[in-house]
């Protein structure tokens, strides 16, 4: 589906991203995938082999979506579409229930989740437009943008900046059409992820995620889940899509 695609895949070493790259590879994409540390980036390269570049560089900051994007002009000759995963939990610095929220939990929460969206976004369009030839832009937001779950998640730092993702996406989406430029998200439930140990670890967590995501007999979501529709929205079958917010979440946002 991907075939010939050169794709960038911003938090790509660990989780949904590496997995999203593994699946992108055996499609005959190429594939540039940026991870926040050292570790974890080269047990990515071990992973990927000779068709990925993996590269060690913050989401956050500016610059960084640039110079991944560069780097698949230069190793692999083009730059097709921008898989945006890296985020986070904002739970160390601060997030929670409104009335315990900090101020620093909620600038990081939104910093980590929201502005290296923004980031990653620009560059991918500024590249885009220089080639002149559109492209395709995947990001992750969350059921949590408008399906609470209160009881457990009551991070919401943390769901305004995954609700803030689908209305820039959308946003984007409408500007960028006319360039042929497609923008779209996939909003998952319960991943096990290395962010979501917290959850999977606790068994009244997970016995309320198996309630609110029951196909499959209930359970968090699987990253290789989320390979599917990814590689849908960035490939020319998903040529004639953008704006939208597809949720992969085993039933989250219809259960009860």
């Amino acid at each position: 589906m991907l075939f010939h695609k050169k794709i960038v895949i911003i938090g790509g070493t660990t989780g949904i991203g590496l997995s999203a790259a593994q699946a992108f590879l055996r499609q005959g994409a190429q594939v540039v995938v940026l991870g926040k540390d050292d570790e974890t980036s080269i047990r990515a390269l071990e992973v990927l082999g000779k068709n990925a570049h993996v590269l060690t560089a913050d989401a956050t900051q500016d610059g960084t979506a640039e110079q991944a994007i560069a780097k698949c002009l230069e190793r692999f000759g083009g730059f097709d579409g921008l898989y945006h995963v890296a985020g986070g939990s904002g739970r160390r610095f601060g997030d929670g229930p409104l009335h315990e929220l900090t101020l620093e939990g909620w600038e990081k929460t939104l910093q980590i989740n929201l502005t290296s969206v923004m980031l990653s976004n620009r560059a991918a369009v500024q590249q885009f437009l220089a080639l002149g030839k559109g492209g395709a832009i995947v990001n992750l937001s969350s059921a949590l943008a408008y399906a609470p779950a209160p009881q457990y998640f009551a991070t919401h730092a943390y769901a305004a900046a995954k609700a803030a993702i689908i209305g820039f996406t959308k946003s984007i989406a409408a500007y960028y059409a006319g360039e042929n430029i497609r923008v779209n998200v996939i909003a998952p439930g319960l991943v096990e992820s290395p962010m979501s140990q917290r959850a999977v670890q606790d068994e009244d967590i997970m016995a309320y995620v198996r309630h609110r995501q029951r196909l499959d007999g209930g359970r968090a979501a699987h990253p290789a889940d989320l390979d599917g529709m990814a590689s849908l929205l960035l490939s020319d079958a998903g040529a004639f899509i953008t704006g939208q917010v597809v949720a992969v979440d085993g039933g989250w946002s219809v259960g009860g």
